[in-house]
This record gives structure tokens, sequence and C-alpha cells, in this order.
């Protein structure tokens, strides 16, 4: 299991175990008091540790690198019932941005999301999970098609942001975020979004327009990554720490706001330490909030849809 700074305590008593099992294994020797003592003491370690998290700190677990990514969570979710489809019908299909649809329970829902990769060359397949302008425009093909068909549409937002390459800009970009805000506005179907990992700037918005928004216990969402903020307010990436605290970017922070409707909540020392309970946290969650949606008609679902997004912020108006 890979361990950040902040998680060496446990790391280090989790290497204690695994040498006792290793002396008990080669000598024989019965040592699953002193192991039940050490999984104990870790057990009370990780309550200290994740009971104050800084913001940063939360950041840091949203990019740990075992931890699940969208199709992980849709594959277990769906129990394998899913059948993905690719393309924009405008230029080719781009592997950072997945989606189609799913069965759930019996239900079936149409599944979109930014996904990342483990391996150096997955990375390169997916391209760090930022899509270009064809997968934005990938998603709401699939939405619309949800729409049509009268199914739900449940996003996983994980990304560090839209890709920012030139050939991007000069095949829309900002066209293609902007149009999928103003029509997943009007989706005539329910729309829950879910931030799973990194929820960055407008690449997160642009599948991030829905009845319910919510946000697993440790990730992130905000207009810009601490370590971009600090880099303009500071001309160094060394302040992120304060950037990622002023950012008010954490599940709490964003609750508090009203930016958000809910956190789901994630295992003890996060979601890559117990990936299954996670999954079962997320689609309870989803299954949840359909039983709620399901019961309002689209006209008024799209009303409060709108009037939830537009009260966000404040506006004076000077004379």
């Amino acid at each position: 299991m890979n361990y950040l700074d902040f998680e060496k305590p446990i790391e280090e008593i989790s290497e204690q175990i695994e040498k006792l099992k290793a002396v008990a294994s080669k000598n024989k020797v019965d040592v699953s008091a002193s192991i039940r003592q050490l999984e104990e003491k870790i057990k009370s370690r990780k309550i200290e540790i994740y009971s104050k998290l800084t913001p940063w700190q939360r950041v840091q677990l949203s990019r740990h690198p075992d931890r699940p990514y969208t199709l992980d969570y849709i594959q277990a979710i769906t129990q394998g019932n899913f059948t993905e489809l690719a393309g924009d019908r405008f230029v080719k299909d781009d592997k950072a941005m997945v989606g189609g649809f799913g069965e759930v329970d019996g239900k079936t829902i149409m599944f979109i999301g930014q996904q990342k990769g483990r391996t150096t060359k997955e990375r390169q397949i997916r391209n760090f999970g930022m899509a270009n302008p064809e997968g934005y425009r990938k998603s709401l093909r699939l939405m619309k098609l949800a729409e049509k068909f009268n199914k739900p549409v449940v996003t996983f937002i994980d990304t560090p942001g839209a890709y920012p390459g030139i050939e991007a800009e000069e095949r829309g970009q900002a066209e293609a975020i902007a149009k999928n805000l103003f029509e997943m506005a009007r989706l005539k179907t329910p729309v829950i979004c879910i931030i799973i990992g990194e929820g960055a700037s407008g690449g997160a918005l642009g599948i991030g327009v829905g009845d319910k928004v919510l946000m697993l216990e440790n990730t992130w969402y905000s207009v810009i990554s601490p370590e971009s903020c600090s880099s303009i307010l500071w001309r160094s990436w060394d302040f992120k720490e304060k950037a990622a605290e002023v950012l008010k970017l954490t599940p709490t922070d964003m609750l508090k706001n009203k930016l958000i409707d809910g956190i789901i909540s994630e295992p003890l020392g996060g979601a890559h330490t117990n990936p299954e309970e996670s999954y079962r946290f997320v689609k309870e969650e989803i299954l949840k909030q359909l039983n709620i949606l399901k019961q309002m008609l689209p006209s008024q679902m799209i009303k409060e849809r709108i009037a939830k997004f537009c009260s966000m912020g404040v506006v004076k108006v000077l004379d």
C-alpha cells in the first residue's frame, strides 16, 4: 500500500505487524496477541489522524494512486452489467471521458465520468483524466440519449481540469463546456453528480450541473487547484497548503456554502483502504436520491435545478 506523508505513523505500525508475521511464520510461534494490540493501535492512530485532516491533506487523499476511479465505481455498482458507448459524432472518442448504460438493482442508469489511468501508458491514453471538447460533447450526447429513453443520469467527477492544450481550444473547449452547462440545466431526467476525487474548474463543472451534487468525504471541488492558486498569488507552489485552506474546497466548506447537497462517507483512511465499502456507500446514496427525484415532475425538477444554481453566489448592484 502507498502511504502519504501524514500517514507515516500508520505505515510504521503496519511494518511492525508484517515483521511479526514473518517471525511467526519462520519460527512457528504464536504472536497473535501482539498483532491484535498493534492492529488496535493502528485503528486508534487512524481515528486520531483522519478526524483532523487539513484541507491540503484531503487534497492529497483525493489524488491517492490507489483510490478508485470512475470505471471502478461503475463496474462495482452495476456488477459488470455496463455497456460503454463511444464517440461524440463530430471528431473522435475521448478516452478521458467514459459513459454508457448500466443496470443497478433492475434500474437502468446512464453513467458518465472522467477516467484516469494507473500505469504510465493508461495515463497517456486517458490524458490524466483531462477531457478534450469531444469528451464533453460525448457526455452531452449520452445525456440526451438518456433523456430520450427517460433514464436517469449519474456523473462521476474526477479531473484536474479540462485539457488546456492549443488543439483543445481550437476545437472549442470553452463552447463545449458552456453548452453542457446550458443543456444539463434543462435535462428532463434526474441528474446526480458525485465528486469522487478531484473536482477542478470548468473541467469538473462540465458534467457537474445536477439535481443533486454530492461529494465523497476526502475530495475537493474548486475553480482552481491549490498549486495553481499558490503560483498565481505567491509566484510559487510553496504556499499550496495555505491556498487549500483559503479556497474552502473541502466537502464541509462546500456544504456550508450551499454549493453541494450532501457528503458521502468514506471508509476510515479513505476510499482506497476499503473500496468495496466505498462502492456500497455510493450505490446506496444513488438509489436513495433517485427514489426521491422520481417523485418529481420533469418541469418541477428543472425549475428547482435552475433555481439552485442561480442562488449560488452574491451579486451587488451599485448605484
